[in-house]
């Protein structure tokens, strides 16, 4: 970016037509006649922030929720009150039946460059499982859509494994479903099922995911990601060289970033080397309210000090393919971690293996204690 420094800014859309049975975020089905007063606020709340000394951002994403389910004039309004470096990516998610070549003729016209589609599976049953509103036939019109409207080598698949009833043979057919797709998709991240508290997934145990299962099938897009051209370049993230999501990048490097819409995080750094993070209020409609009456967002937030931003700084930073620094990791975890095979350590640097990388959460939190 010319030597100007990275900067996020995430946009919440708190919508969805239908709640997936293991969705925790911040979404509402029944709020969809607020989204004028939502983009709205939006717009106040970025207007608040460039007035406060935001900087230009270096990529922008609008998460959520649903950002497809809002209509496509809105996101646009939004995008457009965010000032923007030259180059800036600018990511949507979107769901597949929401594609269409007038959605993405408004996103590209405002400045959109990438499109994230949450797929999921392109196996019947397992989207049924999943709770997904959308069929295999929606996702492969909705790529030949993105296609069309000049996103071929700009789009993102996400997938995720470990459903009821799912068996390797429906995870290998999605895998070979998504690779067959035409043009294929230059980035794909692909996560395992998790149980979160209070979901209808967590209130049915016959239904939660067994470990070795998500093991064999974490290794399986591994190897064939890899295989056709994709790097892992995150735990769950694998792209086409040069087509690493930067924004996300820009989390996992603990870059600043500031959060628009109702439960949106920001990061923020201080010159003594302390940062600080806060998130906003979690429905749509006290978030509406605060920022009409021109009142503070901000729900809660914590102060970061050097030592938990070092802490923080690795723990990220071996989630990746490029690794953490050797020097400030516990010695003897290390070679005990690669005399078992789940880090390697290179040119100063060390990186988890496929072994380690199924195990993450314990190798990462016997190296940076």
């Amino acid at each position: 970016m010319g030597g100007v420094s990275a900067f996020g800014v995430y946009v919440h859309v708190p919508f969805c037509a239908r709640r997936c049975d293991y969705c925790a975020f911040a979404t509402w089905t029944d709020r969809h006649h607020l989204m004028g007063e939502y983009a709205a606020a939006c717009r106040s709340e970025l207007g608040r922030a460039v007035a406060a000394g935001m900087p230009p951002a270096s990529s922008v994403f609008f998460g959520g929720g649903t950002p497809s389910q809002l209509p496509a004039g809105e996101l646009a309004s939004i995008l457009r009150a965010v000032p923007l470096q030259a180059g800036a990516e600018v990511t949507v998610e979107c769901n597949p039946d929401d594609v269409t070549t007038a959605l993405l003729a408004t996103y590209r016209q405002a400045g959109v460059t990438r499109v994230s589609m949450g797929v999921q599976s392109m196996v019947p049953g397992v989207l049924a499982a999943l709770g997904r509103r959308h069929d295999v036939a929606a996702a492969r019109a909705a790529v030949d859509v993105v296609a069309g409207a000049g996103y071929g080598d700009a789009y993102s698949l996400d997938l995720i494994y470990g459903a009821a009833g799912e068996t390797v043979a429906d995870w290998e057919a999605t895998l070979d479903a998504v690779l067959g797709l035409d043009p294929a998709p230059a980035h794909v991240s692909a996560y395992a099922l998790t149980v979160e508290p209070g979901t209808p997934l967590a209130r049915d145990p016959g239904r939660h995911p067994d470990a070795d299962d998500q093991a064999d099938k974490y290794a399986l897009v591994d190897e064939r990601l890899g295989g056709a051209g994709l790097e892992w370049y995150e735990l769950s993230n694998w792209a086409r060289p040069g087509s690493e999501c930067a924004h996300n990048r820009l989390y996992w490097s603990q870059g600043e970033y500031r959060g628009i819409g109702c439960a949106a995080h920001s990061h923020a750094l201080r010159p003594d080397g302390r940062a600080r993070r806060w998130w906003n209020v979690r429905t749509p409609d006290r978030y509406i309210g605060l920022v009409g009456a021109g009142q503070p967002t901000e729900a809660a937030g914590e102060d970061l000090d050097p030592g938990a931003r070092r802490f923080e700084a690795t723990t990220l930073a071996l989630r990746t393919r490029a690794g953490a620094p050797a020097d400030g990791l516990d010695p003897a975890a290390l070679a005990e971690l690669v005399d078992a095979g789940l880090v390697e350590q290179t040119a100063g640097r060390v990186v988890l293996t496929r072994p380690g990388r199924l195990l993450a959460n314990e190798v990462v939190v016997r190296l940076a204690s």
